[in-house]
């Protein structure tokens, strides 16, 4: 029989898998001799077990039963007894940190009889009674599926007519009111009583826990976050103690850095007389840890001497729960904190100098999509023509720029019409959490860093401010008021600014990140800040440990310039037919109407010089790197005439219809494809008009030549695309060859090129031997590879079913987005080996979009790729995981791991 319970002393740090992130933590502190409340974890398997078969393993019971009888045993009293009774919280605790995504329940055990006991042994019947209130509340809401506003509005109503402005100012018999209040409410919308036998209420708690795994909000943030759907999440179970004994009591979190900038010292925020939940839902607004030393500096003393423990432990930032009762530090729970992307890099580069983790680990501290984060533009440094309103905490940093709304559902509904939009509110909560993902920025007039929206904010990249408290915030009528009676209602612009925690009515400017000035050239290390510097360290470090090479797909002398500036190591695709629209469109229309050899050789005659013009400048911005230029390939239909629109004029012109238009209306009908992404295009399209495929590679040809006479060092790399059978790529081939000769011989100079294809059709993937006896170099067009393997286009599906499938669990995320690796991934493994097999010197690359993807490159570096090539802001991203691959994959291959941090 599988082992369903661990006590907090069997498990430790490595566990996470079965015992959940918390659980795993709360071990560890156990065995680090930290005080932590006795208690025992459920695994995740017995979690998994439940979602899949509807029941409880077999035997769970008889484990929970030993394990609560030896915690009962451990404390001195049972669990809900009638004069002393034991009371636990039953809290999720997944793999990776969901916070709170999924359920509590705090002071089980409490009923009729043992909230009496219970105001004995504390000597304090209204925090008896506010417990029990609070046990009801959690139980109804997240057990029974009792609307939780229900019992918001109940207290609303008990404050307001006893005059009281919080929670705080209730007294026993107000709680004991709210406690009948309370039991109605719950009869009433469940159907049934609250249960007041313990272990019954323990056993449901435990159950609401498995079954939040697939509630809503959890789906929606795994998906956000990518975390696995078939983890399940463990479930702790811990003796309760509590802050809301009195002032000497009171609940926290802590940080060992700052989450939002990473600098050192002391963070979090500290609530009196209040238990765990208060602080992360906002309700009540904390005061600064730093407070606590004016509080109880016994209890902050040795707070602080158990974050450097920990700190030094888990070698990374930590996040802490932590609770006081009547003057004792109980810890609650520890994790690797969730950070900004700004943190991230200055927190890594300050363990690197502290000599608490190597080089190595400091880039695997990081990540291609913080990086990215930190390229995203800013406020201007110089804000004018916009008024201030108020400013809040800096809970999530970055430049948020919408229209204000105040409900989740709002948020999505504008977004979804592709408006940005600032999400709005008191405080949030997990039901929000829709809200939060559509919003550019998140607004709160209540709690602080460690909030539920900072911390989702944080671990999801979104702008966020929290805490302004001068703002008046009506969720109800869809406005807020700012000091001096500004009104801001839905509708209306703000921007929100996460570094400052400046709130501004209207649209603040934006300008370059520092980061982008440093990749640009603007900026040195040496007069960079101190993230510039971390990212410049780290990108070193990534660069020098990296196999994979990172190209640009650009088209443009001035995009070449900018990827070589952002550290590209040559083109991976230069799209040649970008070069032939506007005023060139009409010399294509002249090539395909020509009638003769002598008509379509004047078209190219004219085109040629253009061409050669375009490869001249980029070769001059890829100096000594080199280029890889694919043959025109775009759908025939795209220099043409819309059919309908062509066909209408023509008719409307009668007999009087211009010649040139029922020529071209002729040529537009003759060749109207059904589907031009599968028709006359690529290879097919160089094969069926002569010569045009002839005139790039000449003027490829001759931009290499006259840039070899000036001194330069091109190194062109001829791309044929859409080759679906060998035989194609040798005609063309051979046309080529003969052409670069021709040249050669003119010129008098030789400037070799590669010729090869692109794969972007499952027959060539599958027919890759054959193909690479023709071909030099394989570049893989993932987003037509990815478009032929599923059989759809890429324009027409995205927004017709896509999320669909994403909320069907169909996809995990858009195979467009994210290499699809069982389909796409197996066709480049196959054309991999198949290809190097026929000829071992074969290069290889990547030249779609997923280039530029984290979790993509990470592929292409398992799959023996030599480059990816993405577009030129990506290229530091693409760097960044370039180096991150190689470290992983070279610690896999030693069976070696540093331990390191949960990047989610």
């Amino acid at each position: 029989m599988p082992k369903f319970v661990y006590d907090f002393t069997e498990g430790n740090k490595d566990l996470k898998d079965l015992l959940g992130g918390k659980g795993a933590n709360l071990a560890e502190m156990t065995n680090l001799g930290l005080p932590v409340p006795p208690g025992f974890t459920i695994t995740a398997e017995a979690c998994r077990h439940y979602l899949a078969h509807g029941t409880l393993p077999a035997g769970l019971a008889d484990e929970v039963d030993s394990h609560l009888a030896a915690l009962e045993s451990a404390m001195g009293k049972k669990l809900g007894q009638s004069d002393d009774p034991l009371l636990v919280s039953v809290r999720s605790g997944a793999k990776f940190s969901m916070p709170g995504m999924m359920e509590t329940v705090l002071n089980v055990g409490l009923n009729d009889e043992s909230v009496h006991g219970l105001a004995a042994q504390a000597g304090d019947e209204r925090f008896a009674w506010d417990s029990y209130r609070r046990l009801i509340q959690m139980f109804g809401k997240t057990v029974l599926d009792v609307d939780g506003d229900l019992f918001e509005d109940a207290i609303e109503d008990v404050k307001r007519a006893r005059g009281a402005g919080s929670d705080g100012d209730l007294t026993a018999d107000d709680f004991k009111e709210l406690v009948g209040r309370f039991k109605a409410i719950v009869k009433e919308q469940a159907g049934r009583s609250f249960p007041t036998d313990p272990r019954e209420q323990m056993d449901l708690a435990v159950e609401a826990v498995f079954n939040s795994w697939n509630a809503p909000r959890a789906i929606l943030y795994r998906r956000q976050e990518r975390i696995p759907v078939d983890l399940g999440t463990a479930v702790n179970i811990c003796s309760m103690v509590f802050g809301n004994m009195g002032l000497d009591s009171g609940t926290g979190v802590a940080f060992t850095r700052d989450p939002a900038s990473g600098q050192q010292g002391v963070y979090g925020d500290y609530l009196q007389n209040a238990q765990g939940e208060d602080v992360v839902a906002g309700i009540r607004n904390t005061v600064p840890l730093t407070e606590l030393e004016r509080i109880d500096k016994a209890s902050y003393d040795r707070l602080l001497e158990i974050m450097e423990t920990l700190e030094n432990h888990y070698r990374d930032m930590c996040d802490i729960e932590f609770t006081i009762e009547r003057g004792k530090l109980w810890m609650l729970q520890t994790r690797v904190g969730k950070r900004t992307a700004a943190a991230a890099f200055r927190i890594a580069c300050q363990l690197l100098d502290q000599g608490l983790i190597d080089r190595d680990e400091a880039a695997r501290r990081v990540t291609g999509d913080q990086l990215a984060q930190l390229m995203f533009p800013r406020f201007a440094s110089r804000v004018d023509g916009v008024t201030k309103l108020t400013r809040g905490m800096n809970a999530s940093p970055g430049a948020a720029v919408g229209k204000a709304v105040f409900t989740s559902p709002r948020a999505v509904e504008l977004a979804g019409r592709g408006e940005d939009v600032i999400l709005v509110r008191r405080e949030t909560n997990p039901d929000d959490l829709a809200g939060m993902v559509a919003a550019k920025g998140v607004l709160t007039s209540r709690g602080g860093k460690t909030s539920h929206a900072a911390v989702v904010a944080r671990g999801m990249g979104k702008t966020c401010v929290c805490g302004a408290e001068e703002l008046d915030v009506d969720v109800k009528d869809g406005h807020f008021t700012a000091p001096g009676g500004v009104t801001v209602r839905e509708g209306d612009v703000i921007s929100i600014d996460g570094s400052s925690g400046d709130v501004y009515l209207g649209e603040v400017p934006v300008e370059d990140s520092p980061v982008v000035r440093y990749f640009e050239g603007e900026l040195t290390e040496a007069d960079g800040d101190d993230l510039v510097k971390a990212v410049h360290r780290v990108m070193g470090h990534a660069d020098a440990r990296a196999r994979l090479r990172v190209r640009a797909n650009c088209d443009t002398p001035e995009d070449a310039a900018r990827a070589r500036r952002f550290g590209a190591a040559g083109i991976g695709l230069c799209r040649t037919e970008h070069m032939f629209l506007g005023d060139r469109r009409r010399l294509v229309e002249e090539l395909i109407l020509a009638e003769d050899d002598e008509g379509r050789k004047a078209a190219l005659d004219a085109l040629e010089p253009l061409q050669k013009q375009d490869f001249e400048g980029i070769f001059e911005a890829m100096d000594g790197l080199p280029v890889t230029i694919r043959l025109i390939d775009p759908p025939l239909h795209e220099f043409l005439p819309d059919i309908t629109e062509l066909s209408v004029k023509v008719a409307l012109a009668g007999d009087g219809a211009d010649a040139k238009d029922r020529k071209l209306l002729e040529a537009v009908t003759r060749l109207h494809e059904q589907n031009p992404m599968l028709g006359l295009r690529g290879v097919r399209l160089g094969l069926v008009i002569p010569g045009l495929f002839g005139m790039q590679v000449r003027a490829i040809a001759e931009a290499a030549a006259a840039r070899r006479r000036a001194g330069g060092d091109p190194r062109p790399e001829i791309m044929i695309p859409l080759v679906g059978a060998v035989q194609e790529l040798e005609a063309v081939r051979d046309e080529a060859r003969g052409i670069l000769a021709e040249v050669a011989a003119a010129s008098g100079v030789d400037v070799p090129a590669l010729i090869g294809t692109m794969i972007e059709l499952p027959r060539a993937a599958l027919t890759a031997g054959q193909i690479a006896e023709a071909a030099e170099f394989f570049s893989f067009g993932t987003n037509d590879l990815t478009q032929t393997t599923w059989g759809f286009s890429r324009d027409d599906v995205e927004a017709a079913f896509f999320s669909q499938y994403l909320e069907l669990g169909i996809f995990g995320v858009s195979p467009f987005e994210t290499l699809d690796r069982e389909g796409v991934g197996r066709l480049i493994r196959i054309a991999v080996e198949e290809g190097r097999r026929a000829r071992p010197d074969l290069h290889l690359g990547i030249c779609g979009e997923h280039g530029g993807d984290p979790d993509s490159v990470h592929f292409c570096h398992g799959a023996g790729l030599d480059y990816v090539s993405c577009s030129p802001f990506r290229i530091p991203v693409a760097r960044l995981e370039a180096g991150r691959a190689a470290i992983e994959a070279a610690e896999a291959a030693s069976g070696s791991g540093t331990g390191g941090s949960d990047s989610r």
